[in-house]
């Protein structure tokens, strides 16, 4: 059997509920946009030689999987919350820890000052967009609060690693007149 089933073939596609929705529909947007950063976490992983971020951000791609599945299920009440309290709060302990590392970010940067930093903040940015269109989907359903929670906190811990991984930034000047 091959990988193609054609049941997609008219711009629809398929949640966990079996329910068809159109592929531009705000839940298939979302979890797509999950899939992307996760793809791009992924990408990034492989120029990564710090042994604790490797295992952080492989840690944290196995988690959008289940960020993925709630967001691939209609029904609220169907589905437990795979996403909880404790994983925001795992988030904001490792941005904690990592921003003691670095500088203090209290500036714009130039992203891309090296390609590791580069790949990561691509994913931060594909992490803003998601959480986007996580809450362009809390608008019409009802959504996990810790979920958007998150993903927010998420982008936050993405950019702490991508300064984390730059032997050198140019920083951003600007006049605020």
């Amino acid at each position: 059997m091959g990988v193609y089933t054609k049941t997609g073939d008219k711009g629809q596609t398929s949640l966990f509920d079996n329910k068809r929705v159109d592929k531009d529909d705000f839940r298939v947007e979302s979890y797509g946009t999950i899939d992307e950063l996760n793809t791009f976490l992924g990408l990034s992983k492989n120029y990564i030689n710090d042994k604790g971020i490797f295992s952080l951000i492989h840690g944290i791609q196995r988690k959008l999987f289940d960020v993925g599945a709630e967001l691939a299920t209609e029904e609220s009440s169907k589905r437990p919350m795979v996403i909880k309290e404790e994983d925001v709060i795992f988030l904001e302990k490792k941005i904690d820890e990592y921003t003691e590392k670095i500088e203090k970010p209290n500036y714009f940067i130039i992203p891309g000052e090296g390609k590791v930093s580069a790949h990561l903040h691509v994913a931060r940015t594909v992490c803003r967009r998601a959480e986007r269109r996580i809450i362009t989907l809390s608008k019409a359903t009802d959504i996990n609060p810790y979920l958007i929670k998150y993903i927010n906190r998420l982008s936050d811990l993405i950019y702490i690693l991508s300064r984390c991984t730059e032997n050198r930034f140019e920083k951003v000047e600007f006049n605020k007149e």
